[in-house]
């Protein structure tokens, strides 16, 4: 047999005074729901549409890029005649220095004529890594802007504004987003495994001016430090000034990589760091360095 106190109680088991104070809070109940289902209605529909424009815009992104890959090579730029105005390179560029810098290789002219910018290019074979490297005067313009200087997320790959491409370096660095896409530097963080590296053990990178083929040593998780951080910044190793600086960087780069390569480097020898973010701590990044073997 039931409780009576443990009945469920229909409305019109009420007076009709608490019947009304029921109703009013049931309808206010009701439009409190109409209005969070509405709020998440605006949420989701948002959400798909910032990740449509976000794929679209990142679809469009990687076409450019295609496009840019297939002029790699091309003469529709390059071969100006002298008194046509825009977009001539001559063979040698006189600075205000009266220093004289190095041929731009030719298969790169016509990127060059189309934005001065260019500072080489980036491949990794059988991989999305196939880009046109960018150098500004600082390491900020090409994080938010593309290839045509226009405003995108996804930006450029970059060589930090501190290298110098004409005289070199102990230690070229080039960053790049790691992007949901796939694109860009996304794919840095696949080096951690070590079957991936045999896969891919070589990096090509060509300065406009000079070609280079990179094998790869290392590959580790760092982050962006405060400046008063004593910490191993492998972004502030650009050049160093002895053997011992140069034998430090490559011991702590050792220490902190994933695996073994058996690569090693001694000072005169030129390296690639390549860094993208890396989401597993604040500020985190992923690095990945090779030494110049041609």
């Amino acid at each position: 047999m039931t409780d009576k106190n443990t009945e469920k109680k229909n409305l019109e088991d009420y007076d009709s005074r608490m019947q009304t104070l029921i109703r009013i809070e049931m309808e206010k109940a009701e439009k409190r729901r109409k209005l969070l289902i509405g709020f998440l209605a605006l949420i989701a529909v948002g959400s798909l549409g910032y990740f449509g424009f976000y794929y679209a815009t990142s679809s469009k992104s990687g076409g450019r890029f295609d496009e840019l890959s297939e002029l790699v090579g091309s003469d529709a730029l390059s071969n100006m005649d002298k008194d046509s105005g825009a977009g001539y390179i001559a063979s040698l560029s006189q600075k205000d220095n009266d220093e004289v810098t190095p041929d731009v290789l030719e298969k790169y002219r016509t990127l060059y004529n189309s934005n001065r910018d260019l500072i080489g290019w980036i491949k990794i074979s059988d991989t999305v890594i196939d880009y046109p490297v960018m150098q500004a005067d600082d390491n900020e313009y090409y994080l938010s802007h593309n290839f045509d200087r226009k405003d995108d997320k996804a930006g450029c790959l970059f060589l930090d504004s501190k290298c110098d491409a004409v005289h070199g370096n102990d230690n070229y660095i080039i960053y790049g987003h790691h992007l949901t896409s796939g694109r860009m530097f996304s794919s840095l963080s696949d080096y951690e495994s070590e079957s991936y590296y045999k896969k891919h053990p070589t990096i090509t990178f060509d300065t406009i001016y000079e070609e280079g083929t990179y094998q790869v040593m290392y590959a580790f998780r760092s982050r962006v430090y405060d400046e008063t951080d004593v910490n191993f910044k492998y972004y502030e190793f650009i050049d160093t000034d002895s053997d011992q600086e140069f034998n430090s960087y490559m011991n702590e780069m050792k220490g902190a990589s994933y695996y073994d390569t058996g690569v090693t480097a001694v000072r005169g020898d030129k390296l690639l760091t390549l860094s993208t973010c890396d989401y597993k701590e604040e500020n985190g990044r992923f690095v990945v360095v090779a030494k110049k073997i041609k």
